[in-house]
C-alpha cells in the first residue's frame, strides 16, 4: 500500500463538499427565508495556495446555494457542481470533461453522500467530525473541524507532501 507522500505525489485536483466542509454545517436562514453561509477566510487562502503552483479545485455539493457560487467564483474555483444528488455520477462526468483519473484527485468531504467518491478517489479526506464510516476510508483525517480551516489545512499539507509549498507562498514571503 502507499504512503500518504506516495498519495500526494500525483494529485492534481482538489474537490471540496461544501456544507460540514467549507462551512460548519449550520444553515442559518434570516427573516426574510434567505439562507446565510459562513465561509473561513483561512480555507480561502488554501485555496488560493493551491491555485499558486496550478492544483485545480473543485466544488461537488448535493445543495444549491447562490452564497457557494458566490464564495467560489471570488477564490477562482475551477469547477462548481451544485444540487448533485448523485455525487458519484457527477464525479464520473468531472473526470470525463477534464480526462483526469482517480489517483489525481483529492477530495474532501464529511458525511454519507461523500462515501462513494470518497472510495473512488487517490487521496480521500474527512473533517475531524465525521462518522466512523467515513474516516474508515480515508487517508486523512483533518484535525480542524469543517468551517474552521480544515480546507486550509489540506491544502498545506498536500503542497508540503508534494514540496510545493514554499514555491505556493512565495508571492506573499517576497522572496
Amino acid at each position: 500500500m502507499k504512503n500518504i507522500k506516495e498519495i500526494a505525489k500525483g494529485i492534481r485536483w482538489f474537490i471540496m463538499d461544501v456544507d460540514g466542509v467549507l462551512t460548519d454545517g449550520g444553515i442559518i436562514y434570516d427573516s426574510n427565508g434567505n439562507e446565510l453561509k459562513k465561509f473561513c477566510v483561512k480555507d480561502g487562502m488554501g485555496i488560493t495556495l493551491l491555485h499558486n503552483v496550478g492544483i485545480k479545485t473543485a466544488i461537488l455539493t448535493s445543495r444549491r446555494s447562490p452564497m457557494v457560487e458566490k464564495r467560489a467564483k471570488e477564490l477562482g474555483i475551477y469547477e462548481v457542481i451544485q444540487g448533485a444528488k448523485n455525487k458519484l455520477q457527477l464525479y464520473e462526468k468531472l473526470k470525463e470533461k477534464y480526462s483526469i483519473v482517480d489517483d489525481q484527485i483529492l477530495y474532501i468531504g464529511d458525511d454519507f453522500p461523500d462515501l462513494p467518491v470518497l472510495k473512488r478517489v487517490g487521496f480521500p479526506v474527512c473533517v475531524k467530525n465525521s462518522p466512523e464510516e467515513i474516516k474508515n476510508v480515508c487517508v486523512y483525517i483533518t484535525k480542524k473541524e469543517g468551517g474552521d480551516g480544515a480546507v486550509r489545512e489540506v491544502s498545506e499539507l498536500l503542497l508540503k507532501l508534494q514540496g510545493k509549498y514554499e514555491e505556493s507562498i512565495k508571492k506573499y514571503t517576497g522572496d
